[in-house]
Parts: C-alpha cells; sequence; structure tokens
C-alpha cells in the first residue's frame, strides 16, 4: 500500500475540504475560480485558488487519484519544499497558458461581435455562427429562417445583436477550476524521470511505459485543444500547460544538479 508523504496527504485534504465547502455549505466559484482576463470577476489570486475547485466528484476523485499514485515518489525524491513548489508552479503555470490562449481566442470573438454589431445582417449572423458558435445553430434555425425573411426588421435585427453580445458575455465569464494542471505536471516529472516504468491502466489490456503513457497523454490532449470542440467542457490547454512548465522547471533543475536524475 502506498504510504503518503506530508505535502500529498495536506493536499488530498484541502481539495476535499474546499469540494465539501463548495458543493454543500457556499459556492465558492465566484470568487476563487479562474476567470477570463477579459471577465469583470478575474482576479489574480485566483490563479491559485481554482487549484482547489472542483467541478463535481468525478473530476475531484479524478485529480486526486492521480496526485494520491504519482505525488508521493516525487515528494519523497524532492523533499517537501520542493514538491510543493513544483506542484504550484505547474499548476499556477497551466492556469496561465490556459487564459493566455483563452485571452486570444476571446479577443477575436469581441472583434467578431463588434464587427456584427455594426453590420447586423442574416448572412453576417449565419457566418457568425459558423464561426463561433456552431452547437446553436440548430437551435436557432427558425429565428433565422424569419430573419432571412424580413432582413430590415428591427426587432429581429436588435434580437441578433443581443444574441452575438450575450454570447460573448456568457464565453468570457466561464471560469475554470481543478487541480488537473497540476497533476499532469506531475504525470510529467513521472514520465521524465521514470521512463522505463511500466504503468497498468484499466483501459489498457497490457501494461504501458510511462514515457509511452505521458507522450500518447499529451499529444491527446494537444489535439483535443485544437480542435476545441465547443460541447467539450475539459481545459485541454491548461493540461498541455502543466506538463510543459513541468517540463521546462525539470530541465532547469536538471541543470542546477548533475545528481538530480
Amino acid at each position: 500500500m502506498l504510504a503518503l508523504t506530508p505535502v500529498v496527504r495536506n493536499l488530498l485534504i484541502l481539495n476535499i475540504v474546499f469540494f465539501i465547502i463548495d458543493a454543500y455549505i457556499i459556492n465558492l466559484t465566484p470568487g476563487f475560480a479562474l476567470y477570463s482576463f477579459l471577465s469583470a470577476s478575474f482576479l489574480p489570486y485566483q490563479f491559485v485558488s481554482y487549484m482547489f475547485l472542483h467541478g463535481g466528484l468525478g473530476h475531484l476523485f479524478g485529480n486526486m487519484f492521480g496526485l494520491f499514485m504519482f505525488g508521493p515518489l516525487l515528494e519523497r525524491m524532492w523533499g517537501p519544499k520542493r514538491f510543493i513548489f513544483f506542484y504550484f508552479f505547474t499548476g499556477i503555470g497551466a492556469g496561465l497558458l490556459f487564459s493566455l490562449i483563452g485571452l486570444y481566442e476571446m479577443t477575436q470573438l469581441r472583434e467578431a461581435v463588434q464587427t456584427y454589431v455594426e453590420y447586423p445582417s442574416p448572412e453576417g449572423l449565419v457566418d457568425f455562427m459558423s464561426r463561433h458558435a456552431k452547437e446553436l445553430y440548430q437551435a436557432n434555425l427558425d429565428f433565422l429562417n424569419k430573419f432571412e425573411e424580413s432582413p430590415a426588421n428591427r426587432s429581429y435585427i436588435q434580437d441578433s445583436v443581443n444574441f452575438v453580445q450575450s454570447l460573448y458575455q456568457q464565453q468570457v465569464n466561464i471560469p475554470m477550476v481543478g487541480a488537473s494542471g497540476a497533476i499532469f505536471g506531475i504525470l510529467m516529472a513521472f514520465g521524465l524521470l521514470f521512463p522505463n516504468t511500466e504503468i497498468f491502466l484499466l483501459f489498457f489490456p497490457f501494461p504501458i511505459k510511462a514515457k509511452y503513457f505521458v507522450a500518447f497523454y499529451g499529444l491527446y490532449e494537444l489535439y483535443a485543444g485544437i480542435q476545441n470542440v465547443q460541447s467539450d467542457n475539459v481545459a485541454h490547454f491548461a493540461h498541455i500547460g502543466g506538463m510543459l512548465f513541468a517540463y521546462i522547471l525539470l530541465r532547469y533543475w536538471g541543470t542546477q544538479s548533475k545528481n538530480f536524475y
């Protein structure tokens, strides 16, 4: 049985306590989740606080299971101080990369909204939805047909303007929660430091070496992030960010001590 190390144990406890408070006592999302730079709800400390909130029991279990499985070995090797620094460095880095990519995407969306507000039309609305809201096209097909039949109707024009503006406000205020960035950082560290260790997974009928598992998982997250499926509420670029910042930090530490590995 794996013995818990002090930092891992305390992180597990804190995440569980925050989950209980958030789920059953008071909603912590408005103040502690990570919001877009463009959102009025954004505050700098959210780069830390978002790591202690989770979207559900399954989300919490998945992250804490990863921490439980891979965290103790790294803490024993590095010591508590280096491990806690690594955990927050990768978690904050994950939030930063996610936020920067989100800033780029939201800036594009904001410019598209401004363009449409200046030149509203049925064709413009269809083009806007095809680029930024494909999943809403069918639900609004009846309105689109009516708008095409009466493109000069002021009520339809105003409704379409309200639609694109509300979509922007909705998108820019979607918060991110979870310790996944730090957990993916831990996973990356495990793959780099113990590349040939064989991992047994429920969904694999055979053991797989850590280096291959981490590489495949990282490529999948990159693919999923680039695809950017609207119905997918997973912060794939936060996962990539955790792995990227873990790689950078490990390479830096490796240059500081010949005995680090």
